[in-house]
């Protein structure tokens, strides 16, 4: 079931997002050649219970059939698409990784994530964090009342796809709330005007997973870390956003929030 906000739940949103970018914003000098992952989801826990008095939502978070989530965090390297669990490998030189943060503030969630490159990036590394970033901010912008869920799928599809990327399928936004995984699912492919109508007061992540070679995935042994089968790079980027009543607002900005894309006006609208 799809739930629509009132005031006090935007309000209640509003903070959850910006402390979830806020972490990422805390993390981002930390992303340096040498740090492990798990150093890294260190940090974050310290700093979202002791600094942000709120809770990281991954840690122990287990939908059914699945094992606890082990971390505060998820960090994706490389070939990794998502739900990557920290560990004492070290990061180098030319990784990128996605860091993936839900917060939990007053019983709302706010839910992000940013691509980093690690140190000096390949051309293609660089090219493809840029370009997945933009995808993601092509499917913000189609958000508006009367708008579908599938207009914001086309949107993103035709932009990655037409620069030889593929999009990830089986995994995709959600809707988010009180809940941290609710209705409607928000597909990052699909058909202009199909699906769900958006209207006021829903609100749900935008987080295409698009790799640089062929969409086919598989789940590694620890029933989490999903990955390109042909071992492409793969990137993401997660924004949680708000129908408003003549557009958006995305709710996961903060001081350190990278630039927008010179096609887009404004985070709200």
């Amino acid at each position: 079931m799809i739930t629509y906000k009132d005031e006090q739940g935007i309000a209640g949103m509003r903070v959850a997002g910006r402390l979830a970018s806020e972490v990422l914003d805390y993390l981002t000098a930390h992303v340096q050649p040498g740090i492990t992952t798990n150093a890294l989801d260190k940090l974050a826990f310290d700093y979202i219970t002791q600094v942000q008095q709120a809770i990281p939502a991954p840690l122990n978070y287990n939908p059914s059939g699945h094992n606890p989530y082990p971390k505060s965090i998820c960090t994706s390297i490389n070939h990794q698409v998502c739900h990557g669990i920290p560990s004492d490998k070290q990061l180098k030189k030319g990784d990128i990784v996605n860091i993936d943060i839900t917060v939990i503030k007053g019983g709302w969630h706010g839910d992000t994530s940013r691509m980093f490159i690690v140190g000096e990036g390949s051309i293609a590394a660089k090219r493809l964090c840029q370009m997945t970033y933009d995808a993601m901010w092509h499917g913000i912008v189609k958000v508006k009342p009367g708008a579908h869920l599938g207009d914001i799928g086309h949107a993103i599809q035709v932009f990655a796809e037409g620069l030889g990327f593929s999009i990830v399928r089986e995994f995709c936004g959600h809707g988010i709330g009180q809940v941290f995984h609710e209705e409607p699912q928000v597909l990052h492919y699909g058909k202009p005007g199909t699906l769900e109508e958006l209207k006021a007061g829903m609100v749900f992540t935008i987080e295409p997973m698009i790799n640089a070679g062929k969409r086919d995935i598989k789940e590694m042994n620890d029933g989490w870390t999903i990955i390109t089968r042909d071992h492409s790079l793969s990137a993401q980027w997660e924004h949680t956003v708000l129908v408003t009543p003549t557009g958006y607002e995305v709710l996961t900005l903060s001081d350190g929030s990278p630039p927008l894309p010179s096609f887009v006006k404004t985070t709200k609208c």
